[in-house]
């Protein structure tokens, strides 16, 4: 037990109080002959005493009490600049030098807070991207400074309704901001035709949904990227016409010297070596066309074992499983040109031929189209890029049969999936609705 906690001080308070009401009553008993008497004389006596000891002993406490009961409240409401001053070494001190170190602690942790919230705030407020925060009464309740030149000249959206905000904007941002879906879609602005893309995210804020609106100017981004996509496209058939063009013309150059000297039989091989460069610039000429001009997909039914015996003609494959019953509902040649770039691939992977397999897999209302090999596989670099346009992992590749399937598999409203076997080789799947309605 501590000399000074508040159980010493009250321990020391009722053994002086007992000391003295012990010497009253033996004093008494001494002077009037009477225990009893002496005893009750006693007790009246030090009642008063006794009273004012337990409020000199209180009063403190009781102050202490109420000043950290005032700082409590005062914390509650998010002032925690209040302080105690008392000097105590008990229990009422700890409590009073703990209470101190919390409020400390809470304005340091506030003032960080405060200063990271300064921050997020200007770098919300700077962003290019216009956000614009919603209730669940359609009432804007944050908007950065692009959301207000973009949705009302400058001035604050706070309170304004959201359809009002798009009764007044172009009508195709308008229908962007109502519709609640992600998306491109492009609007005048200042003048000049801008493309923006609109995302919505719902989330719950303080207990009530909520939703966040942000529109995203791309016009500059989508322009750098035209360039950089045109300039690769520029060094890929510069490269493949100099490819071409260079031994075409040096074959020329003999063939004219084979002509003068009359030396005809040799003339055979520089004809025959033109007309295969020549053929393989068409081809490759041919390959940015279809991919450039892909017309919208004209849905027919497509009946399964014929459809698989055309595709095994151009490159044989092994069937997994049975095919469906039912016939396919989707554009035939392009999905054949698309399944054949798929096993052309397979076998140029270096896979053995009789291991390159196909598979048809209803689920659904989708369809899975799989094309697997025992090939070297892929790296993850050429999985993130491979359906890139004019990316090509070959020497003599134009980076366009991967594209052209994933240009033709999202025309069919469908995707592509690339993966690596877990026990060698690749696979690549492709989705696509079960039916595709007609155009």
């Amino acid at each position: 037990m501590r000399l000074f906690s508040l159980e010493g001080k009250l321990a020391a308070a009722l053994a002086l109080a007992s000391l003295i009401s012990a010497l009253t009553a033996a004093w008494l008993t001494h002077r009037s002959g009477s225990p009893w008497l002496a005893a009750g004389v006693a007790v009246l006596v030090l009642i008063l005493p006794a009273i004012a000891l337990a409020r000199f002993l209180a009063r403190p406490v009781a102050a202490l009490i109420r000043a950290l009961s005032g700082s409590v409240s005062a914390f509650r409401d998010g002032d925690f600049s209040f302080a105690i001053a008392a000097r105590r070494r008990d229990e009422v001190g700890d409590l009073v030098a703990a209470h101190n170190e919390l409020g400390k602690v809470l304005r340091e942790q506030r003032q960080h807070l405060f200063q990271r919230e300064l921050l997020l705030d200007t770098v919300v407020q700077n962003t290019p991207t216009a956000l614009v925060l919603i209730d669940p009464r359609d009432k804007v309740v944050y908007a950065n400074l692009a959301a207000r030149h973009l949705l009302n000249h400058g001035r604050r959206l706070l309170g304004l309704d959201l359809e009002a905000l798009a009764a007044a904007a172009p009508a195709s941002l308008a229908q962007a901001m109502l519709s609640g879906d992600d998306g491109l879609f492009s609007a005048e602005q200042d003048g000049e035709e801008e493309t923006f893309h609109v995302s919505t995210r719902r989330f719950v804020l303080q207990g009530r949904a909520h939703r966040l609106l942000q529109v995203k100017r791309l016009t500059r981004e989508l322009a750098r990227q035209e360039v950089v996509t045109w300039k690769k496209v520029i060094r890929v058939i510069s490269h493949e016409l100099n490819n071409s063009l260079g031994p075409i013309r040096s074959l020329a150059h003999s063939g004219r010297q084979l002509a003068q000297r009359g030396d005809v039989a040799r003339l055979a091989i520089v004809f025959d070596t033109v007309e295969e460069r020549t053929r393989h610039l068409e081809s490759f000429i041919q390959g940015y066309a279809r991919f450039a001009r892909l017309p919208a997909p004209r849905a027919e039914a497509v009946e399964w074992p014929p459809f698989l015996a055309g595709l095994a003609q151009h490159y044989p494959f092994k069937l997994q499983g049975s095919a469906p019953t039912e016939p396919a509902w989707f554009d035939r040649a392009q999905i054949e040109q698309a399944l054949i770039n798929l096993l052309k691939n397979a076998h140029e992977s270096g896979s053995p031929p009789d291991q390159v397999e196909l598979a048809v897999t209803p689920i659904g209302n989708e369809l899975r189209i799989e094309v697997a090999d025992r090939g070297s596989g892929m790296s993850e670099v050429v999985i993130a890029q491979a359906l890139l346009p004019f990316y090509s992992t070959k020497r003599a590749g134009t980076g366009l049969g991967l594209a052209l399937v994933r240009e033709i598999a999202e025309a069919h409203g469908g995707r592509v999936h690339l993966a690596n076997r877990t026990d060698g080789g690749a696979r690549v799947v492709l989705i696509l609705p079960a039916r595709l309605q007609s155009a």
